[in-house]
């Protein structure tokens, strides 16, 4: 076993990346490298991050039980690894860094196998597109949206997930490893950066920022979101805005008069009634709302109201009175899936939320990862 520090780097501190605020490094110290070699034990293979177990022969002889963190189930999937690499008494070492709370855990950087192959964390296993050509159209002549859809991952431009901040999968090639693209800055906590010194409080309360500027109520509720632990709200659901797009599988299946969308987070499912132009009145309010659509030529445009409160992304709250505006249109060249959408809730958004989601044909089939925070909070007793 061996652990060694490397001095603080300097680095001019440019532009955040969106991208780069759903990242974040814990409680490990970024700055700081460790090197374990052990017999693996079990793997929790979860989101939002999976964890290595195994053992490790001390300084004195005794065995030591280790755990080590991985990226989430999802992404580990989607990359092409799998549970199976990490049977039980598979020999591993580790390079990473080690956890500042609990004395026995660590960020993985890179893995190396008995067999002579080693990964690093952000190592791809599997292509990261569908190539394969499929009909752009149904039988009956509306855009064939049916599939397992994914976003394009985000990849850190160090491979090992040290240092330099995410940029999208297919033009990771093009940086040198670490290096951080014009406009961006490096992701906060990442090697080197002023924050990496910083020992952070896995309980404390996360920011309160919202997608949308507030009415007085919204942002009272916003305050209440914020004040609950982080580590209590990593694997509550978000909404049909933002648990759409990230990391998850999603799938579609269509028909003439419905198309369900199953959602790769928490593997919840919704309908959306085609052919419709008017809502019933009997509503019972739910996570998904009650959802309408028709096709505008090729774009499907889909009306959903009906929501119970809950939250549109992040600490971002939503009442009642969230109306959900979507329009599918499908890019047959590139398989690719956008959706736009404007959310709005005069209860509590001053203005309409809008934005857009593309997704690609994902090479691995739809199908959800159990969520379970396992983010050290205390030194073992």
């Amino acid at each position: 076993m061996k652990i060694s520090s490397i001095a603080l780097l300097g680095g001019s501190l440019l532009a955040v990346c969106t991208a780069a605020a759903h990242h974040g490094f814990g409680t490990f110290a970024m700055n700081e490298d460790i090197e374990l070699s052990g017999t693996i034990t079990k793997l929790d293979f979860v989101n939002p991050h999976s964890w290595v177990h195994f053992e490790v022969i001390g300084e004195s002889g005794e065995i030591e039980s280790w755990r080590c963190e991985l990226r989430s189930a999802t992404t580990l999937r989607r990359s092409g690894w799998t549970p199976e690499m990490f049977a039980a008494g598979t020999r591993i070492r580790i390079e990473g860094s080690p956890d500042r709370i609990d004395p026995r855990a660590c960020y993985v950087s890179t893995l190396y196998f008995d067999d002579g192959t080693s990964l690093d964390r952000y190592g791809q296993r599997i292509p990261a597109r569908v190539t394969d050509e499929r009909p752009a159209r149904l039988p009956s002549g509306e855009p064939n949206f049916a599939g397992d859809w994914a976003q394009e991952q985000l990849v850190m431009t160090d491979p090992r997930g040290r240092d330099g901040t995410l940029v999208p999968l297919s033009v990771a090639p093009e940086f040198e490893p670490g290096a951080v693209p014009e406009g961006q800055r490096e992701i906060p906590g990442a090697r080197g950066t002023p924050e990496a010194e910083v020992v952070r409080d896995p309980l404390a309360r996360p920011p309160a920022r919202s997608v949308v500027d507030l009415t007085a109520a919204g942002s009272a509720e916003m305050e209440r979101l914020a004040a609950i632990p982080r580590i209590e709200r990593s694997c509550e659901p978000g909404s049909i805005v933002s648990d759409w797009g990230g990391e998850p599988v999603n799938r579609i299946e269509q028909s003439a008069d419905t198309i369900t969308l199953a959602y790769g987070r928490h593997g919840r499912v919704r309908t959306i009634h085609l052919g419709v132009r008017q809502h019933p009145a009997d509503i019972e309010p739910s996570w998904s709302g009650h959802s309408i659509g028709w096709w505008e030529g090729d774009v499907l445009v889909v009306d959903t109201i009906g929501f119970e409160p809950g939250t549109l992304a992040g600490t971002t709250p939503h009442s009642e009175r969230l109306h959900v505006i979507e329009r599918f249109m499908l890019d047959p060249s590139m398989m690719a899936l956008k959706r736009e959408f404007s959310a709005d809730d005069p209860l509590y958004f001053k203005e309409p939320h809008r934005g857009s989601v593309t997704m690609y044909l994902s090479p691995v089939p739809y199908d959800p990862e159990p969520c379970e925070d396992l983010t050290p909070i205390a030194p073992p007793q």
